[in-house]
């Protein structure tokens, strides 16, 4: 499967698996009227070009005792150290995301912690401490309004 060659049956098992990708195989062909093992098919190729994944439950941050979430920049000593400095933030789990960026700072995490205090410990005992990382700078979220998957279209050029 070519990159972004969808066709309209392909983008429907999209849509509608992540929105449910709990949903049975035999419930989503009646829904899409059509065979059981054409969804499979299909569902095989997306997987085998890498198009999906995983089905993957979504925790609820603040429900889990979470109450503080931030993005935080991290300035790098040199910056062909990022993958080192990856690999041991890799090792905290408060870190959920992180990202290489361009600009002043080289790496972006998305950090959850249990609170202010918590956080502030994360980033000056955690993170701080690690070889090759010069400094950070930190935006506390407040509340995330929503998150989603890219936009899913046929064929655009």
């Amino acid at each position: 499967m070519k990159e972004n060659q969808f066709d309209p049956i392909d983008l429907l098992i999209l849509k509608e698996l992540t929105s449910d990708a709990r949903i049975a195989f035999s419930q989503l062909s009646k829904k899409l009227k059509v065979s059981n093992t054409l969804i499979h098919q299909r569902v095989k190729k997306m997987k085998e070009a890498g198009i999906i994944t995983k089905a993957i439950y979504r925790l609820e941050p603040a429900i889990l005792g979470y109450q503080t979430s931030a993005y935080t920049h991290i300035m790098l000593t040199n910056s062909k150290l990022h993958r080192e400095v990856e690999a041991e933030l890799q090792k905290i789990p408060e870190i959920v995301e992180c990202v290489n960026i361009s600009g002043r700072y080289a790496l972006l995490v998305k950090i959850y912690a249990r609170n202010n205090r918590h956080l502030r410990d994360v980033i000056y005992e955690r993170i701080l401490t690690i070889e090759g990382v010069e400094g950070t700078n930190s935006t506390i979220c407040f509340e995330t309004n929503f998150v989603r998957n890219v936009p899913l279209e046929l064929g655009k050029e």
